[in-house]
């Protein structure tokens, strides 16, 4: 991040964000909400959101936001009322962890300690044992074959019920296809397929894998279904002993983009780690002194392309949307320059209590800001060096070749002055079903003028305007797009988002906003606290 940047936008008096990571009980049956204003009519079907729910078992704790055990929320609309619903997923680490009463399974920023029911040789040689993967899926609801699944970014998985939050059976990616993980952000063609990125390592190396699961089929018996799955895709790490960090990857139409980004596992320091008992979040570290290399991979065939797309270093999570246009691919993505952002959310640095101590953590934090990169297609021996390829009138993202094979490329800004004042944003949402890989005009986002979000944007990419929902105290979520049945423009529709209110107990909402105008329709207030969650989809109704 930039000292102007910081300078610009340095916040003082931010409150204490505790009520949003604290543990909740369960809410497994639906229970009526509160309705202010009007909910349209025409809204068919159920909000699904996860996210960690439960932080403690016994006198264990655990250290980061992101091991906390996964909690589904359903919020189902129906002729202009909502009830909600909320089940923690029956995980193993779940269930392992309450039938003993404290942390079994290890998790992302908290390392299980040794069973201290075993003797002392048998605890000292669990050290050395490859520690086995949790299947606490706080991540997101994905779909594969038309049944739904949480998601975290091990190899496993849980089907669910979207209707009853039921957690059903796990499914290990590995018993279908060779990887050893999976992100919890697929993509979906409009053939239905499923598109999403694993990685795999062994005496060859370590790949990064693309994935491929075929549309669904009429179903005969209710249980997981990945059969068909196929990796289209190897893509061999600049650096085998440290690959990168993924969370997510680009799609268009016709391609896609795997971006190799300066965030490292560091894999001799995993097994150092996990014998000195460390989590890991430990493992990962940010070396700005490697580029980012954008892989180029045919949809299609599963053929990456020769070319190799450098950038300066910078860390993504979340792509906004990706679309082709004359030659060229035109990518559009959530940027920060400082990759060690992702350590920084541990629950003791998101308890903190002293407002001066949270106005230092969160000036300390990079901020995330939508960023334009765009590929020239077309480059052989024949494309000139030294100059910029990039010819669309609307970009001023540039391309330049700089050696045989080898093409270097810089930003646009995707925003106006105005968003720093709102802190940058994350958690990018489109009008997915019509424009996913395809050209588009706006997206929707969640400002950060806290270290959790605490306003919705929604911007427009062609003048880089916003429109803002912003009010003090309310920490909205991710915000999701459902489309009105009779859309004639892109953001006919309304746009979805769950408000927590720290400062005052059980009245979280899920508000509806006209995505249009971003103003609000109504809200739907529900009598029990909610912790901040993570993403979430719009499972719409027959």
């Amino acid at each position: 991040c930039t000292f102007a940047f910081l300078l610009s936008f340095s916040p003082v008096g931010l409150e204490s964000l505790l009520p949003l990571v604290s543990s909740v009980e369960e809410t497994p049956e639906p229970i009526p909400t509160t309705i202010k204003g009007t909910i349209p009519a025409w809204i068919n079907g159920s909000f699904l959101r996860n996210g960690p729910g439960k932080f403690e078992f016994g006198d264990d704790r655990y250290n980061h936001w992101f091991d906390g055990m996964a909690l589904m929320h359903r919020f189902h609309i129906c002729q202009g009322s909502v009830t909600y619903c909320s089940r923690f997923l029956r995980s193993d680490s779940y269930v392992n962890n309450s039938e003993k009463n404290r942390i079994m399974i290890s998790e992302f920023g908290t390392s299980a300690m040794p069973d201290p029911c075993k003797n002392f040789l048998e605890r000292f040689l669990s050290r050395f044992q490859l520690p086995k993967a949790t299947d606490n899926a706080n991540v997101n609801f994905v779909k594969y074959k038309g049944d739904y699944y949480v998601s975290t970014e091990t190899n496993y998985m849980r089907r669910v019920d979207p209707q009853s939050l039921e957690t059903k059976e796990k499914v290990d990616w590995s018993q279908y296809i060779a990887i050893n993980s999976a992100t919890a952000h697929p993509h979906y063609d409009h053939e239905g397929a499923s598109y999403n990125m694993g990685s795999s390592y062994g005496r060859s190396g370590y790949f990064y894998n693309i994935i491929r699961v075929p549309p669904p089929t009429t179903a005969t018996e209710d249980s997981a279904d990945l059969t068909g799955a196929e990796v289209i895709c190897s893509i061999p790490a600049a650096q085998s002993r440290k690959p990168s960090y993924f969370h997510s990857f680009v799609m268009s139409e016709n391609y896609i983009v795997f971006v190799e980004q300066p965030i490292k596992l560091d894999l001799l320091r995993f097994m150092l780690y996990k014998i000195q008992g460390k989590p890991f979040q430990k493992i990962m570290t940010w070396e700005p002194r490697c580029d980012v290399i954008f892989h180029l991979v045919d949809k299609h065939t599963g053929q990456e392309s020769e070319v190799k797309y450098r950038a300066a270093p910078m860390f993504t999570l979340h792509q906004i949307n990706a679309f082709e246009d004359n030659g060229f691919l035109v990518m559009d993505m959530c940027c920060g320059d400082d990759g060690e952002i992702i350590g920084d959310f541990t629950l003791e640095n998101l308890r903190r209590e002293s407002v001066q101590e949270m106005d230092e953590f969160y000036n300390s934090l990079c901020r995330n800001l939508p960023r334009r990169y765009v590929l020239p297609l077309n480059v052989d021996e024949q494309t000139p060096l030294d100059q910029n390829l990039v010819t669309l009138s609307y970009c001023k993202a540039t391309a330049t070749k700089t050696k045989p094979g080898e093409v270097y490329v810089t930003h646009e800004e995707l925003h106006g002055d105005e968003l720093l004042q709102y802190g940058g944003l994350e958690f990018p949402q489109i009008n997915y079903n019509k424009h996913n890989g395809k050209p588009y005009r706006y997206f929707y986002a969640c400002g950060f003028g806290h270290v959790f979000a605490d306003s919705l944007l929604k911007m427009d990419v062609r003048t880089k305007e916003l429109k803002v929902w912003r009010y003090p105290g309310l920490y909205p979520s991710e915000p999701v797009f459902v489309a009105s049945p009779k859309a004639a423009e892109e953001d006919d529709g309304v746009v979805l988002s769950v408000i927590i209110t720290p400062r005052k107990e059980k009245s979280t909402f899920l508000l509806v906003l006209d995505a249009k105008t971003f103003t609000e329709l109504g809200r739907a207030e529900v009598p029990v606290n909610i912790p901040c969650g993570t993403h979430g989809v719009f499972n719409e109704m027959g």
